[in-house]
């Protein structure tokens, strides 16, 4: 039999008998798109992957953009509705007030 806890409360969910949801996320690096100019329409790019190879044979180390990560957590209907309601915790979140001194 499969056992599955509720990953926010920690509440044991029965397969067949408790809601279950699934939460899915992933992050990665936003990649925004450069923007073309004349300039580089005019750019030797055989020359720049030929560097790259060269690097990569003398063993250096490239500079690439983070992997993407995945999430996946198992939620009871009650943790659920307040995830969807809040999927960043603001509300829970601690707002500090100062005094105008």
């Amino acid at each position: 039999m499969m056992h599955f806890t509720c990953d926010q409360c920690g509440k044991e969910m029965v397969p067949g008998e408790d809601e279950r949801f699934v939460v899915k996320i992933e992050a990665f690096p936003a990649q925004d798109p450069a923007q073309l100019v004349e300039a580089d329409l005019d750019d030797d790019h055989m020359e720049a992957v030929s560097e790259l190879l060269s690097e990569l044979e003398d063993g250096d180390e490239l500079d690439l953009p983070e992997p993407s990560q995945h999430f996946r957590y198992d939620l009871c209907a009650d943790c659920h509705q307040r995830y969807v309601r809040d999927p960043l915790a603001k509300e829970h979140q601690h707002k500090l007030f100062f005094s105008k001194n």
